[in-house]
């Protein structure tokens, strides 16, 4: 889909980022949204590609989820998001963009992938999506059970950090997700210090994932003493 269309179908979303009382973010004009919010998760597109079933877990404003929806309109969608406030308005924004290809699911990740499809999403997806939800470990984790055999975690973050990706290769072994590449796009993204991180499912889903909510983040695999 070219940028008109694209933006033909995402005008009324950043409406609704201007007007509604309870949008979730600072952003609020449309011009600026534009760059911060849908330029920036157009970024991901190329490392995406063409799959069948997203999840963007921690979806919040809906981001980079809604505009994946609009750009890959034969793939399912789902914005996996915990706090009802969150969840009503990715439902109100879906139904403003006339989208039939996505859907907020109001869980923790963690929860939705204890079950199997259609009840839950373990193992239901080719590509998880976050953007500057968390740790790279911790996303990691969250992404593994969720993720098909050979799926993609692609991850929205700010300034590289060198621990934060030891970490990340500490926790390969109890999250089997390992790093494939590293993509500066600073220069297309809302942010100028974006990067994405491209993490690719290595094996079977470990037998302990997911472990209980909140665990992941609280005590991350791989993390060091410094870090808890």
């Amino acid at each position: 889909m070219d940028e008109a269309g694209l933006r033909a179908r995402l005008e009324p979303v950043l409406e609704l980022l201007r007007t509604d009382p309870a949008s979730l973010t600072s952003v609020r004009d449309p011009a600026r949204a534009w760059r911060v919010h849908v330029v920036d998760s157009l970024t991901g597109l190329d490392l995406v590609g063409s799959p069948r079933a997203i999840a963007d877990i921690g979806a919040g404003a809906g981001f980079p989820g809604l505009v994946l929806a609009v750009a890959l309109p034969t793939a399912r969608v789902d914005l996996i998001e915990s706090v009802r406030r969150k969840c009503e308005f990715i439902e109100r924004a879906a139904a403003a963009a006339a989208l039939d290809n996505t859907r907020a699911v109001c869980e923790r990740a963690e929860d939705w992938a204890r079950l199997a499809a259609p009840d839950g999403g373990r193992e239901a997806y080719e590509v998880v999506t976050a953007r500057a939800v968390g740790r790279l470990a911790t996303l990691a984790e969250l992404a593994a059970p969720l993720l098909a055999p050979d799926g993609l975690l692609v991850a929205w973050k700010g300034r590289r950090d060198r621990e934060e990706e030891a970490e990340l290769a500490r926790a390969e072994g109890p999250t089997a997700m390992g790093l494939e590449r590293v993509e500066a796009v600073g220069d297309r993204a809302g942010s100028r210090h974006r990067h994405l991180y491209a993490i690719r499912k290595l094996g079977p889903t470990p037998v302990d994932l997911p472990r209980r909510a909140g665990v992941a983040k609280k005590r991350p695999f791989g993390a060091s003493r410094r870090n808890g």
